[in-house]
């Protein structure tokens, strides 16, 4: 019988059910892809965070995210929840860093009584596609996209953002596309739904990925580089964002609620 150390933990979060929840798995070595796979299934959460220590020596640990479908390329509250198990684990150290595929190197600090992830921070450029607005609902003012598989939509008002009923089957067709609504806050600055049907997830409780691609779009239109969010998602979730130059700063707090053992059998 294998079976593997397993870590249920509340991202953005200062309490259980609330923020995002992802699991938290480290290994020695990496198994075999479908494993993995079929390990982030079997968790059902947005995402499942495994990582191994980093033979390389460019970071401290290799780290990879699986939703119950796909693996992704970027995952910011589970790479947060990461770093929480590891800092948590090493109170001597005050950062960790994480070589990834497709996102390079990430890294998480403390941060007063939790933790910030640098994330790239994602560019976004006006955008026309068929069929994509009407799919969203409602009436966003704009829409803009970055290639890499990210839409962001601004709507007038919070209000607007959560009264959406977005049609995740016509999203779906889009691939696994993430999908960002946004508009000005009500008690943070800003606040924001996401969606990622494409890719199991259809709306997503806090996204820090997300977050790398509102950091600099709302940045610019506030004219700071610092402000307040709030992901309006049924869990709901806060986080501060700072664009650093070409990265995404996001903080917030995390919450274990789990700590086990994982059986293979």
């Amino acid at each position: 019988m294998t079976d593997l150390p397993y870590f249920h933990v509340d991202a953005f979060a200062n309490r259980p059910f609330t923020g995002n929840q992802a699991a938290v798995m480290p290994l020695d070595v990496w198994l075999d892809d479908a494993v993995l796979q079929a390990i982030g299934e079997e968790n059902n959460f947005a995402e499942t965070a495994f990582y191994i220590p980093d033979a390389t020596g460019e970071a401290d640990y290799e780290l990879r995210w699986f939703t119950p479908s796909v693996e992704i390329r970027l995952c910011g509250h589970a790479t947060l929840a990461s770093g929480h198990i590891i800092l948590g684990q090493n109170p001597d150290m005050d950062r960790v860093t994480f070589r990834t595929r497709k996102a390079g190197i990430l890294e998480v600090c403390r941060d007063g009584n939790g933790y910030a992830v640098a994330l790239p921070a994602i560019p976004t450029d006006p955008a026309d596609i068929p069929g994509m607005m009407e799919a969203m609902g409602g009436n966003p003012l704009s829409m803009r996209r970055n290639p890499d598989h990210y839409n962001l939509f601004r709507y007038e008002t919070a209000a607007e953002v959560l009264a959406l009923e977005p049609d995740m089957r016509a999203l779906t067709a889009f691939g696994d596309d993430s999908f960002t609504a946004t508009a000005p806050g009500e008690d943070t600055d800003i606040v924001s739904r996401v969606f990622v049907p494409g890719a199991g997830v259809d709306e997503d409780s806090v996204t820090g990925s997300a977050h790398a691609v509102l950091t600099p779009y709302w940045a610019a239109e506030l004219g700071r580089d610092s402000f307040t969010a709030y992901q309006a998602s049924a869990r709901g979730g806060y986080l501060g964002c700072r664009l650093d130059d070409d990265r995404a700063w996001l903080s917030g707090e995390c919450f274990t609620v789990v700590k086990g053992r994982f059986s293979l059998g």
